[in-house]
């Protein structure tokens, strides 16, 4: 098995020659697609040639059963290594069986020793007879397809924007990656969109304000509005971004998350700056939008450690009131928001 990110990048540039079968499996097809993909052209020089290569699915093994085991024994018409590349979409237990059953054929030698097996699946559960047979065979590998973690998603993001000549400078870079899908089939059409918006072979270098008009309105950004203004001491325009909020289907519930998410925020930096973190660097850790960073240092120098204590107690019970059945959540959460911007007011806010 190969679990590890370093193994897999250098199995999938050079595979290892003694191995016959790879089965690639994970929950985001994304992954298992581009993985599956970048191995096939190393295996043969066209990988979507029929002469070369045979794509079977799940349907094929249920209305063939015999086909896996006659395409993996078939020798290549042009003569040389030949790709059977097989896409099981779903869970069957038939389907399973047979390419356990022909994996375990063709890694004892009994079918076409220059026939290359490839297999991409879901999430295969301990019980799966292919996952079973391939982490048991020699001469295949088996490959676990994990969900991207940020960097991942960062990696790929500038390698890609980097094939059409334009990238993103550091704090761009951050505000698209948090906003990608975690699927990584839809994230990588986000980031040929956004390849397309910069211009491909321009050479620019986006900056976040490059990217406002690209990536739009947050769903919750009159929920993050409300709460700055609700800690800023701004009570209208907090009431009226909860209200457009509701407006927009973001209940009593969400609006209350919002404002202990912004609490959250004010407390990791007011901490960091505590322990001798410098005020700005702080804010920077705390993952604060450039745009909002002034308005949100203003409201750092006045709120302290006791004050949001306090605060937390009122959103805590503003959350346990939401969840009582029949409240008056919109009620709740912009009585809150009063609360929390009186106590800002106080401050001098």
């Amino acid at each position: 098995m190969l679990s590890k990110r370093q193994e897999v990048e250098r199995f999938l540039k050079e595979p290892t020659p003694d191995i016959r079968a790879v089965v690639i499996y994970g929950k985001d097809r994304g992954v298992v697609r581009d993985r599956a993909t970048q191995l096939a052209h190393k295996v043969v020089e066209r990988p979507d040639d029929p002469f070369d290569t045979a794509l079977l699915t799940e349907g094929d093994l249920d209305s063939q059963p015999g086909r896996l085991e006659d395409e993996l024994a078939a020798l290549s018409m042009m003569g040389g290594k030949r790709l059977v590349r097989l896409r099981l979409m779903g869970e069957k237990a038939g389907p399973d069986k047979q390419a356990a059953e022909a994996l375990t054929a063709h890694v004892e030698g009994r079918l076409n020793p220059e026939a290359f097996f490839l297999v991409e699946a879901g999430a295969l559960g301990r019980d799966s007879a292919l996952r079973k047979t391939a982490e048991k065979a020699g001469g295949c590998y088996v490959i676990p397809c994990y969900e991207d973690e940020v960097g991942d998603m960062a990696r790929l993001t500038r390698d890609a924007l980097s094939r059409d000549g334009v990238s993103l400078n550091g704090e761009a870079l951050d505000l698209f990656v948090n906003r990608l899908p975690k699927e990584r089939g839809v994230a990588r059409a986000e980031i040929e969109r956004l390849a397309l918006y910069l211009g491909p072979g321009s050479g620019v270098v986006a900056t976040p304000a490059d990217l406002t008009d690209f990536l739009g309105v947050e769903p919750e950004a009159s929920l993050s509005d409300a709460a700055a203004d609700a800690f800023g001491g701004k009570i209208g325009a907090a009431q009226a971004g909860l209200r457009r909020a509701a407006q927009e289907g973001e209940g009593g519930p969400a609006a209350v998350r919002a404002m202990g998410y912004y609490l959250g925020r004010l407390r990791r930096t007011l901490t960091l700056h505590k322990n001798g973190v410098d005020l700005g660097a702080a804010t920077k850790a705390s993952g604060v939008f450039w745009k909002t960073e002034r308005e949100f240092l203003r409201q750092a120098r006045a709120w302290t450690l006791e004050h949001l204590l306090t605060v937390q107690q009122d959103i805590l019970t503003a959350d346990k009131a939401c969840k009582t059945s029949g409240s008056p959540d919109q009620l709740i959460a912009e009585r809150l928001a009063l609360q929390i911007a009186g106590r800002a007011r106080r401050l001098g806010l």
